[in-house]
Formats: structure tokens, sequence, C-alpha cells
């Protein structure tokens, strides 16, 4: 029964329960779910869950008064005496009486314009008044999925780790966290997880931190895939339409006024909604706002809600947040089901003595006991109690995780996963022992044919071990490949070990040697794929290589925050290759180029003299002021956009057997992103670099720039790439600079079109530039539609490019891929 569990709260001294209990229903005793449960004028309180059920962490004292809020309906209060039966302190709340403004209404002013001008010029002071704080935050969320498929694109989905019932329903992940944050406006934010708990993994981390879910709407813009603009942003009237539709008094006999909020254009980034504003102190009294995923550009949501509710404090005489709903529900591939999160705000001290001197880059860290808590600990500090199916669910995965993770469980699996069937020799073959975590795979040579005119056709065949050491990421890998080309009837083989040796620092060993094809552009700015339908259909052999015979030995780690250094060895034996074979499905009579970059009409010339060198090349990259999340036996860093990001390259060819092949080149790369809200935002990736002792070096050591012959472009690495550049027209061993820069204005000119702004597309232009000492200065300038699709389906970029060296050169439109 659902009231079973009110039973747990009784106690024979009243003052000495640590804990206040009870169930809140409306007046046709219906569960109120997200009612805020607190003690007047404090931030001490807790959450009803979706069952109205409530429990309260707190030792109340004589004439303390517990509040009970939530918005549309009236508030209540109760006093605690000592006739209060705590083990049963419930609450019936009823429907507020919303009453219409008694406004003067005239032609020229909508009567919510002025409130919602009061708030915005407001905003700055609110923010001040909560730039500083400490708080405990509790979050509980879960994801459910509804009549799931047997399969998912061709692949079996199974259970879904246990979850689902006869109908194939049930909660795909459920997790909640207890954490100790800190913040410092307006941007530093840290958090402790304290509790971690993950329905079905014992050793989960769960991703609901209050960080992902930072939604203050006292700034202009709202993260939620994309920025959101707030219905009090500075220039919310642009975007948002509002109607007062009636007012209420509050506990404190307040005005709130209720206004009902609509974009001005669909496609908009805004939300819809309802927004409740207190009368006078022109601040957040509660919303409850929906945006759909296209305008998020979220594809497999539908819609997101999101619920505030805010508590005010007569000693801070301040209102904050304490209660967050986030809910959505989603629909991709077949797959759709729903979501929700909670979380809870309490015990804030908004005088905390902090400075940003004493907040690291820390921004998140789970103590090294978060998952490790035992049910008595969740069952007495849950701030929210867990309902009837959420219960069952931990029951369930936990169960079955103690069978999954058993010895005979995994070798049953492996033993079912590891068959051999005919479909293998076309997507290759993987054997497991998942108990050991080891795995060994051999690709399908069918898998990997790929054609160019050095070769003819040519295909791979890679076998790979890996194996898992710890649950810290710690591993190793080895691989060996041969790939063997049809036309000059010759295989190369490669052979590569990988060893990790931790999670925190990313201390990486890597050693490589064998025989392999090298494009003489390192960046490998031609895909195998990509080079064999140009070549088979248009007869254009783009892709130039020379054979490398080598041994390279590389290790890097991160110094310290914000500064990974690695170092590598290379010996090389170099060769020139020639065209084998002048294969062609076109009817175009026109020859192959040669192999030879240099000399593209010369069929049989060499780029270079065949060598010996050995290369030895430094790496710093720098992040300043990089954030970082800690995990036990982990680091992910997260880079900072206020700052550039800056990599330094130091690369010598030494003790060539050809004198003038020797050389030393120096390079650098600033790369930032610079975020302007809802007016999208910049991008750029500056290179430039010399070389010195240079005067003839091989030609695969000059500085190749990444360029584009063809009309299609699926690398998706648009700031490292030139969309209409030969691919080595412009190779250079002198001083040169190369720049990159795109503005993706993400929806802020396209949805203020009429009809064009139905699509959802988003502008993109680009601005490129290369210059070398002795070539004048090349220019790109490009303007792109992205999120081009169909429905969910928005993965394609259409590009129209100018190019110009001096004057204009010419013109193309590129398709490609949006990742």
């Amino acid at each position: 029964m659902r009231f079973s569990f009110l039973l747990l709260s009784l106690s024979s001294f009243l003052f000495t329960n640590a804990q206040i209990f009870g169930r809140i229903t409306d007046m046709n005793n219906q569960a109120l779910a997200n009612v805020n449960i607190y003690i007047e004028n404090t931030y001490t309180g807790t959450t009803s869950n979706e069952d109205g059920f409530y429990v309260l962490n707190y030792e109340p004292k004589p004439n303390e008064t517990i509040v009970f809020k939530l918005l549309g309906y009236k508030t209540i209060k109760k006093t605690i005496t000592s006739n209060t039966d705590l083990s049963k302190l419930n609450a019936q709340l009823y429907e507020e009486e919303i009453a219409l403004a008694t406004v003067e209404i005239n032609s020229k002013e909508n009567p919510a314009n002025p409130i919602i001008r009061a708030v915005i010029a407001n905003r700055k002071n609110q923010k001040e008044k909560i730039n500083n704080y400490t708080a405990e935050f509790y979050s509980k969320g879960w994801i459910r999925i509804e009549n799931a498929p047997e399969k998912f694109l061709g692949q079996e989905i199974g259970d879904l780790g246990g979850g689902l019932d006869s109908t194939r329903t049930g909660l795909i992940y459920l997790s909640e966290t207890m954490s100790k944050i800190k913040f410092i406006g307006p941007k530093n934010f840290n958090e402790k997880i304290i509790a971690s708990k993950v329905s079905g993994d014992d050793n989960g981390f769960s991703f609901n931190a209050a960080s992902d879910v930072d939604f203050n709407f006292y700034n202009n813009t709202i993260e939620i895939g994309n920025q959101i603009i707030s219905p009090i942003a500075s220039n919310a009237f642009d975007y948002y339409r509002f109607k007062l539709e009636g007012v209420f008094y509050d506990d404190y006999g307040n005005l709130i006024n209720k206004i009902a909020l609509t974009p001005k254009r669909a496609t908009d980034d805004a939300f819809k909604g309802t927004i409740y504003i207190v009368e006078d102190q022109w601040v957040i009294y509660g919303l409850d706002l929906y945006i759909s995923g296209a305008q998020a550009q979220i594809p497999p949501a539908k819609t997101i809600n999101i619920n505030q509710n805010y508590s005010y404090s007569k000693i801070d005489n301040t209102w904050v947040l304490l209660l967050q709903n986030i809910s959505f529900d989603y629909a991709f591939f077949g797959l759709k089901g729903d979501g929700l999160f909670v979380a809870n705000y309490s015990n804030y001290n908004l005088n905390a003595q902090l400075n940003n001197n004493k907040l690291s880059n820390e921004i998140l860290v789970f103590d090294q006991n978060a998952n490790n808590k035992d049910s008595s600990y969740w069952k007495n500090q849950r701030p929210v109690p867990l309902t009837d199916f959420e219960k069952q669910d931990y029951v369930t995965k936990d169960s079955i995780q103690e069978i999954r993770q058993s010895k005979t469980y995994l070798d049953s699996i492996d033993a079912k996963n590891n068959k051999f069937n005919i479909l293998n020799i076309i997507t290759g073959y993987s054997y497991s022992n998942s108990y050991e975590n080891k795995r060994f795979e051999i690709s399908s040579p069918l898998n990997s044919i790929g054609f160019n005119t050095v070769q003819g056709f040519n295909s791979n065949l890679k076998i790979s071990y890996t194996k898992q050491i710890d649950e810290y990421r710690k591993y190793f890998n080895i691989s060996g490949q041969i790939n063997y080309g049809y036309s000059d009837d010759k295989p190369r083989a490669e052979f590569n070990a990988y060893f990790k040796l931790n999670n925190i620092k990313k201390p990486t060993f890597y050693f490589s040697a064998g025989t392999a094809l090298n494009q003489f552009n390192r960046d490998n700015p031609i895909s195998k794929n990509g080079n064999s339908l140009s070549t088979l259909f248009f007869k254009n052999n783009f892709m130039k290589v020379y054979e490398s015979r080598f041994a390279n030995f590389s290790y890097w780690q991160e110094l310290f925050n914000g500064f990974t250094a690695g170092t590598s060895v290379k010996f090389e034996e170099r060769q020139n290759l020639f065209n084998s074979t002048g294969l062609s499905w076109t009817k175009n009579e026109r020859p192959y180029t040669s192999n030879n970059p240099l000399s593209p009409n010369n069929v049989g010339s060499s780029a270079f003299i065949n060598h010996k060198i050995t290369l030895v090349n430094f790496y710093l990259r720098i992040n300043f002021n990089q954030k970082y999340m800690s995990y036990p036996g982990s680091k992910f860093n997260i880079s900072s956009n206020k700052y550039p990001e800056i990599v330094l390259n130091y690369t010598s060819g030494l003790g060539a057997d050809v004198k003038d092949y020797n050389f030393t080149h120096l390079r650098t790369r600033i790369f930032q992103m610079v975020d302007f809200d809802n007016k999208g935002d910049l991008q750029y990736n500056l290179k430039a670099g010399t070389f010195f002792n240079d005067n003839n070096i091989a030609f695969m050591d000059y500085k190749h720039f990444n360029g584009n012959q063809t009309d299609f472009s699926f690398s998706g690495d648009y700031l490292n790439s030139f969309k209409n550049l030969d691919y080595y027209a412009l190779s250079t061993n002198e001083p040169y600079i190369e720049f990159h820069s795109e503005y993706d204005f993400k929806g802020y000119i396209m949805d203020k079109i009429p009809l064009v702004n139905k699509l959802n597309f988003n502008f993109i232009l680009g601005l490129k530039s290369l210059w070398t000492k002795t070539t004048k200065p090349y220019r790109e300038i490009s303007f792109g539609i992205d999120n081009v699709g169909w429905g969910k389906l928005r993965f394609l970029r259409v590009d129209y490019v100018q190019s110009y060296r001096s004057s204009f050169l010419e013109d193309t439109f590129m398709i490609g891929i949006s990742l």
C-alpha cells in the first residue's frame, strides 16, 4: 500500500523526530506532485513525489511553520505545536482563485507589458542578490520507453537492462544525486556529489548533476540544446507576446501576476507557457514553460517542459529557487517515451564567505564513496520519496544485475554472441570474454575495399585485441593489419600497440611499425571512399601517396590541468610510388594524372628522392581556465570559451641520407568559440608556422593545406579545411598563416524570414584565408545552410563558396555533413 511507509515515522517523542512525513492531495483527494514543503522563512525544504508523498529531513521546533506551496494552488501553512502529529502531517490544497486584474486598459499598452519591463529592469539587482551562495541539491531522474521494438536499426535491443514489462514498456534509466553546491556569479559553479545511485548499476554515476540543470531565467538565454531566450531577457519583447491572465495574493499578502507568454514566431528560440511575477518586488514567483524539440534543435525531443517554484525568506528578503522539474517526451526512429528530472534545492546560505580565488576549476567532483552508499543511507537522507514504480525498478534491476555480473551469465551471453554466422564474412567477427574484459576482433576484407591508381583495388584485414584492466579506463590494445593491392600485387603490414595507464592525467604509450601508404598531406584530406568514387566514376585521382617503412614511438599525458604535452620519435624509409592501373568506370578518355603532386601531367616523374629520415616531434596543448569534472579514477576536461586553446608543435627531421632533407618546422594553432547567446556563435581557427634549414626538403615534409576539389565534404570538420582549394596547389616550406572562421547564427536570421522560418534552418557565414611568403593571398567566403534534412533527420549542410586570389577565381556549391 502507498500509505504503508507512513508507519515508519511513528515516534514516542515529538521533537526528537528528525523527519516529517505526509501526503498532499487536492480537493478531490487526488495526489499532488511537485509541491514545495519547507520551513517558513528558511530554505530548508523538500518536494512531494508523483504519488503526493513527501519526507522532510528536519528536526522541527515548537512554533515553527511548515509551508505547502504549488503553482496554481493556494499556499497553506501548518504551525508545529505539542499536539502536532508529524507522522501524519498531510495537507490538502485548493486551486488558486485567479481574479482578472483591475487595470486601466487602453489601446496603447498591454497591461502585461509594464510588469515584464519592471522585471527586466530589476534583473541585475536580483542577480546580484543571489550572486554568492552555497546550497544542498537533490535530483531524481528517470527516462521511460513505451512499446519498445525488438530491434533498432536492425540490431536486437533486448530488455534494456531488465526494465521492460510484458508490453516492452518501462524505465531505461533511473538515478538519484545528492550534492553540495557553491556559486559565485556570474558563472563560477562548483559541485561535490555526496551520493549517487543508478538503478541496475551499483558502480554507476548519475549524470543529473546540478551544473547540468542550472537554468537561471534572470540570464538573457537558457541553454537547452540551443540558446533559448528568457521571457525576461533584455530583448524579450522582440520574441514574446505577453497577456495578463489574472492576479492573486500569496501567503505573505504579495500580489502575484499570472502572465501567459507565446513566441512572436513559431520557430523562434522562445518558450510558451506561464510566468508568475511578484508585484512591486518584480521578481519571479514561479514559471511553467514549454519548448519544442525542433526549437531547441534537439531532434529526438517532441516537447520539453521546465517548471520552477521560488520561495521567499523575510530574513534575507530574497526569493530563491526551491524546485525545478524538467519533463519531456520523445519519438525517434520508432522509439518513443518520456522522462522527468526533479531538482530540489535546500539549505541556502546567501551570505557564504566565498571568493573566486578559493573556487578551483574543478566544477564537479564525486566523493570517493558516492556510489557506495547503502539503502539505509538513502532511506534516511533521500528528500523526495520514491514512487512505487521507482522502488520496483530498483528492486528488479539490482537483482538482475547480480545475476548478469556473474561469470556463468556473462559466459552464456558471450557464447551466444560469439557464434560465427554468414554475415560475419561481410561485417567482420568479434569474440568477447566479458567477465575478464577481453575482446578480440577481426575485420572483413570485403568491408574495406577501396580503389586508387597506385594499388588498383585494395582491401584491409585487421586483427585487434583489447584488454580493459580496470573500471577506470586503464587498458591496452594491440592490433595488426595487412593491406593488399591487387594491381601492384603487393601486401603491406602494420603493427600497433596502445597502452593507457590511467584516466586522470591519461599517460599513454603508443608504438607502431610496418609498411604503409601515406598521403603527402599527413592530415589525410582525401577519404578512401571519396577517392574511390571520384577515381572510378569521374577519373579524378586526387589522392597522391608514397610508401613508408617505419617505426614510431609516442608518449603523451596531461602535465597539469589545462596543459597536455607529448613527444614522438619516428624512423621512416620513404619510397616513391607510381600508377599501376588505368581502370575506370567512365567513358571519359582523359588519362589519369600521375602520382606526383608536383608534376601531375608527367606520369613517370618522382616527387622526391627515396630516402631515410628520423622525425622528432614535441607537442604542447594549452587550455587556459580549463574546467574539469572529477570522478573516482577519472578526470573529464571541459574547454573554456573565455580563452582560446593554443597548440604548439616542434618537428625536426634528422639524419636524412639526403642531406638537404633535414629540416625544422615550428607551428602553432589558436582556436576559440565565442558565444553570443541567442545571436549564435563565432568559431575561429588560426594557424601559423615557419621552417628552418628548409632549402630543398622532401615534399611530404612541406606544410600542406586541407583543400577540397569535390562538391562534397563528409568529414564535418569545416574549421580545418578550405572548401574550394586544390589539395597541393599552395603547399609550402616557407612561413605561412592560415585562418578559418565561421559564424553560426543558430536560427537568428532564418527564423525571422516568413515561410523560410518553417524549415528550421540555420544560416552560417564562413571566411577563410591563406597567406604564404611567395604566393598571393588566397581567400574564401561561404554562405551555408545548416540543419538541413527531413523531419528529425537533420544532419546535412549546403554551402555556396566563392574563392579569390587577388580577384575572383571560381564558385561552387558544396554538400556535406554537419556533426
